[in-house]
């Protein structure tokens, strides 16, 4: 599959696609669900809150986005999906502990960060190589010619599609009111985007740090830590 078209435009027109239905979707979710849920912990988001929110993932984001590429010999400033998601998550946290904040505060941004990355990773495939996102050669037939003849994995579509049907299950556990969801989500959230994330990223061409693994790598099982650890701490919470 080949197609040609201006990478910049394109990637502009999907993150504010992927801007526009991630809010819509966390209003929705909101006003359906999660307002009357999670009251108590909604109640606790703050505009220190927000300014943690952004800055640990505008520094995560770009700082460890760069720092791939770097290593990787590209000199250039990137930006990191994953990235983003540590900083903010390390942010928060912090964030947490400084105000005695207990329990998790991050389900209202399930939907949103679903969506973000379902749709925005589409804009990622179709801005071609210089968004260096793309894939190590392969044989497949379903491989993704950027525009050079060579196909690659298309793994920003492996990834939209994983994200797409955590969505699908984020909506469903919302409507049938999942209390472990209600009380887990972003936990949830946060170690299904860094496994599914973990695996893809054997089919990029990013130089290696230990082994096989890049620096991503090492990222997602940072997160896929995190989470595991405080879903289990949740639980305990309760016994």
């Amino acid at each position: 599959m080949t197609l040609k078209m201006s990478g910049f435009n394109i990637h502009i027109v999907f993150d504010l696609l992927a801007a526009s239905l991630s809010l819509v979707g966390t209003y929705l979710a909101y006003t359906w669900r999660l307002r009357a849920a999670n009251a108590m912990a909604l109640g606790k988001l703050s505009t220190g809150y927000g300014i943690a929110l952004v800055t640990g993932a505008a520094v995560g984001g770009y700082g460890l986005g760069s720092a791939n590429l770097i290593l990787s010999e590209i000199p250039m400033v990137g930006r990191s999906i994953v990235g983003a998601l540590a900083g903010a998550t390390l942010a928060i946290e912090i964030y947490k502990r400084f105000r005695g904040i207990v329990g998790s505060t991050g389900v209202i941004f399930v939907i949103g960060f679903t969506t973000t990355v379902a749709v925005g990773r589409i804009g990622c495939l179709l801005s071609g190589l210089e968004d260096q996102t793309h894939g190590i050669p392969t044989g497949a037939s379903w491989g993704w010619d950027f525009g050079d003849g060579i196909l690659r994995h298309p793994v920003q579509l492996y990834e939209s599609t994983a994200m797409a049907v955590f969505l699908v299950g984020a909506v469903i556990a919302l409507a049938v009111r999942s209390p472990f969801f209600l009380k887990n989500g972003f936990y949830l959230m946060v170690g299904f985007y860094a496994a599914q994330r973990f695996i893809w990223e054997f089919l990029k061409p990013y130089t290696s740090i230990a082994g096989p693994l890049n620096l991503f790598h090492f990222v997602c099982l940072s997160l896929i830590a995190y989470a595991i650890y405080m879903i289990l701490r949740s639980k305990d919470a309760r016994t």
